[in-house]
């Protein structure tokens, strides 16, 4: 089964830097798109910036500039930089795969729609 793994949330003040870590597991063959979420309350989850597989990079227009999404392939990790955050930014943080090819008793499997537990992230004023 494909699993997540979020790390690097945490309190940090108006303008600093945190950077969000995404290692995917669980016999993984390929990933199409990795990409991050976040959700604030009693908010729908939207999109943060997704990357594919081949580096094609998509942000939402409130990050741009400030945050950056790069992959690993070869460790099916993916990263977010996020820079001069603001307080506006704080919001639980979800990681979520795309089209993951893994295999399992000899067999390849497609999953979609692979989501991590979250990681908090809070900007002080």
């Amino acid at each position: 089964q494909v699993q997540l793994v979020e790390s690097g949330g945490g309190l940090v003040q108006a303008g600093g830097s945190l950077r969000l870590s995404c290692s995917a597991s669980g016999n993984i063959l390929s990933i199409d798109t990795m990409a991050w979420y976040r959700q604030f309350p009693g908010k729908q989850r939207e999109l943060v910036a997704s990357i594919t597989d081949t580096g094609i990079q998509n942000y939402a227009d409130s990050v741009k500039g400030r945050f950056t999404i790069s992959i690993d392939n070869g460790r099916n990790l993916a990263l977010l930089q996020m820079n001069s955050l603001k307080p506006e930014d704080t919001g639980a943080y979800y990681c979520n795969c795309d089209r993951v090819r893994y295999y399992r008793d000899s067999r390849v499997y497609i999953t979609t729609d692979v989501w991590g537990q979250g990681t908090q992230v809070t900007v002080s004023s």
